[in-house]
């Protein structure tokens, strides 16, 4: 029998740790961080449990690996979404979808999001890997789609304003509704309600100036753009600096 490709071996090797990606999701999704361990990890992917070890330093890596995998395989499906928009209002309908795929998790899977974003305000923070390397670059192509003439910046931002958001949503015995944020972002960045995946009409809360987020195609050409980044305007949001450029979550339109 030959031994086998290195092609074959490298994809073997992709599917595997897919399986524990997803089996940590899963896992900790169900049980919670603290019940969730390595071997039942392995149990789960159906892996031999050193291969866990082999794969990834340890369980938080683990889980900030996994949780970045969910969440660039959401925003993509999202942004790939028929119909596939086009034309010139096709930035804006690719980051209304963007944001309601951020918001959409931390609403349907609220523990892991909370386990996730816990993990990431502890001292090692931003774990570098591949699958958030792949997160920050689908959200980078959305700012650009959006027109901005300073996507690194305003990547960054953007990641920020999402990632207050999402703590916002889960903030225990304090949570804010996810429509109101939608309508602060979508407002901020000069988008239709209906845009992206808008929840029920009853749902749409006032706009911060208290007009509805619903603003249509007259009033946009009218009225002057969000700031850019970096410009006068509004202070940005707490840690929308510009240090590491890491995890997901975040724009301005130019």
């Amino acid at each position: 029998m030959s031994p086998r490709s290195a092609s074959v071996n490298e994809e073997l090797r992709r599917r595997s740790q897919q399986r524990l990606l997803q089996a940590t999701v899963d896992l900790v999704d169900e049980y919670g961080y603290e019940a969730t361990t390595l071997a039942s990890i392995a149990d789960r992917a159906g892996a031999a449990r050193g291969l866990v070890s082999y794969y990834f330093p340890g369980k938080r890596q683990l889980l900030q690996s996994a949780v970045h995998r969910l969440m660039h395989t959401e925003l993509a499906a999202a942004l790939a979404r028929e119909p596939v928009p086009t034309g010139d209002d096709a930035g804006r309908e690719l980051l209304a979808r963007a944001i309601d795929a951020i918001l959409g998790l931390a609403r349907d899977r609220p523990r892991l999001m909370r386990t996730h974003m816990a993990g990431i305000l502890q001292a090692e923070g931003f774990i570098q890997c591949a699958e958030q390397q792949r997160l920050a670059e689908l959200l980078r192509e959305t700012v650009v789609a959006y027109g901005s003439d300073a996507p690194d910046t305003d990547y960054r931002l953007l990641r920020a304003l999402l990632m207050g958001a999402v703590v916002a949503v889960l903030l225990p015995g304090a949570p804010m509704p996810t429509a109101r944020l939608r309508a602060e972002l979508f407002h901020r960045y000069g988008l239709d309600w209906e845009q992206g995946d808008p929840p029920g009409s009853d749902d749409a809360p006032e706009a911060p100036d208290g007009d509805t987020p619903r603003q249509t195609s007259a009033a946009r050409a009218t009225a002057p753009p969000p700031t850019p980044a970096g410009r006068s305007g509004p202070a940005p949001a707490p840690g929308s600096g510009d240090d590491a450029d890491a995890d997901g979550p975040a724009v301005s339109r130019t």
